[in-house]
């Protein structure tokens, strides 16, 4: 099957390009499709991965459901044939990729929640034994289980470079207390009880992050929720702290640009084909461990 790395919905007003997702408006609704792009230090590459665009929206889906007992989300419908009679003439496109969501005014922060130490956490937690200005008992190694889940916030970035972690205290001056608390409940609570669900699949979740907006009905869950791209997922009988654990997701993406010559400037390069392959197949495992179902791209 062939990437689709650019969605082109005609006369539908297109809001913006993410480096996944395509975003237009459709009357009072929203309509978000996940493109095959991938992207990798913070560029978009020029191959696509072929069904990945299909496979996190069905894992955002698959988790939808199963948290809607803790909160809400944005979630219209995922069905193409209940979209606008406009949207019909692009099913191809849009089927098993898009959803139509509810228009939010979304919080400027990423809410990060973090089960264990790695990433930008372990590279604080080197210099300051901290994560977010939450102090870390001494001892730990990158991969480690933390003591309990923590709510580690950041900034959203508006340029495509990297977020930035901030303290609570800063979420606050953002938010208000009232709100600041509440995601930070939330997202612990969504945390722990997808840290439960991947544990019964043989996984780790070892970190993610949430997008939350706010409508006349109140909080919303809202963006992607627990894929491999905004999630850590770690195979529990491979876990070993002491180094960077394998995990479902652009890894071997990573690890190919990391072998050749590139400046990690645009334009990004292309990949060979067995790491197109590798890395879907490593998608595609994700969903099946994590839904207990097999996808057909």
């Amino acid at each position: 099957m062939k990437a689709l790395l650019k969605s082109e919905l005609g006369s539908i007003p297109l809001l913006g390009r993410g480096k996944v997702r395509d975003l237009y408006a459709v009357g009072d609704a929203l309509l978000l499709v996940a493109t095959d792009r991938i992207s990798a230090f913070d560029h978009v590459l020029a191959t696509g991965i072929p069904g990945k665009g299909k496979i996190l929206t069905q894992i955002s889906l698959f988790w939808f459901e199963m948290m809607r007992e803790i909160l809400p989300n944005h979630l219209i419908s995922a069905r193409v044939e209940e979209y606008p009679a406009k949207l019909q003439a692009y099913a191809d496109q849009l089927e098993g990729r898009s959803m139509l969501v509810k228009r939010a005014k979304m919080f400027p922060v990423e809410c990060v929640a973090r089960g264990y130490l790695a990433g930008s956490g372990w590279k604080e937690y080197q210099a300051s034994q901290t994560v977010c200005g939450i102090a870390l008992p001494s001892g730990l190694k990158d991969g480690s289980r933390l003591p309990e889940p923590i709510f580690t916030p950041a900034t959203k970035s508006q340029d495509g470079a990297h977020d930035e972690n901030i303290s609570f205290t800063e979420t606050e001056k953002l938010l208000g207390r009232e709100d600041a608390a509440e995601l930070r409940r939330l997202t612990l609570a969504i945390y722990r009880r997808a840290a439960q669900h991947a544990e019964s699949c043989g996984l780790i979740l070892a970190d993610t992050k949430f997008e939350y907006g706010r409508t006349d009905e109140g909080i919303l869950l809202a963006d992607e929720v627990l894929t491999p791209d905004s999630s850590r997922f770690w195979d529990a009988a491979n876990w070993s702290p002491g180094g960077a654990q394998p995990s479902f997701d652009k890894q071997f993406v990573r690890d190919y640009l990391e072998s050749i010559q590139w400046n990690k400037q645009a334009p990004a390069p292309g990949l060979p084909e067995d790491v197109v392959e590798r890395t879907q197949a490593k998608y595609l495992e994700a969903f099946r461990r994590l839904t207990g179902q097999t996808l057909n791209l």
